[in-house]
């Protein structure tokens, strides 16, 4: 199915531009991209309709986005790995927490170590988009610390049901970044290092 959808969008780009091989496959890369995403969204969301968390799941997501901005991290080498992944990620540990009774101090000490990890090791390359650059890592660094702190003020100032949501975000970016989560899925981590050190 995805094959034929990224072909026949493919086809018929071409037939409207003049691309070079390179650009056929950076384009026929960003269709796959697209697809993958729509795809991946659709089932997400409808589990999280299913499961009555369907407004806590956008904002989540959208919480989680920010951080993984700058934070980058984990991506799976295959659409089913990631769509497996992202269940589990985004809707499985979601439900259990939103359907747990947690103390506020637990979700505040959650969210401190959270930024803790973060700090250590953010942000987390992929073998497509090493970061050899060490400026700009350490300027993701500090805005991944930056705005996962903003999150932990936040919850403070709002409904105990969003600091659980923000938490999670936080999590959710922890286990993206962690080298844990690259060995078991036996993906090479911090990948700049194989490239040469940029220091601008």
């Amino acid at each position: 199915m995805k094959e034929k959808v990224v072909n026949k969008t493919l086809n018929f780009l071409l037939k409207n531009g003049n691309y070079s091989k390179s650009d056929r496959e950076k384009l026929k890369y960003g269709i796959e991209g697209i697809y993958l995403t729509i795809t991946k969204c659709i089932i997400i969301f409808l589990l999280a309709f299913l499961l009555r968390m369907f407004k806590e799941e956008i904002l989540l997501l959208l919480c989680f986005n920010i951080l993984r901005f700058t934070g980058f991290g984990f991506h799976a080498d295959s659409s089913l790995k990631c769509l497996i992944f992202s269940t589990i990620l985004f809707i499985l540990i979601p439900y259990v927490f939103i359907n747990i009774n947690i103390d506020f101090p637990v979700i505040i000490l959650l969210d401190i170590l959270g930024i803790i990890y973060l700090s250590i090791y953010a942000p987390s390359d992929t073998v497509k988009r090493p970061l050899p650059n060490k400026k700009k890592r350490i300027i993701r660094k500090l805005c991944t610390i930056i705005n996962s702190s903003l999150f932990l003020i936040i919850s403070f100032f709002t409904s105990k049901d969003i600091s659980i949501i923000l938490m999670l975000s936080i999590i959710c970016e922890c286990v993206m970044v962690s080298p844990i989560t690259y060995k078991i899925f036996k993906m090479p981590y911090r990948n700049y290092l194989k490239m040469k050190e940029v220091a601008k």
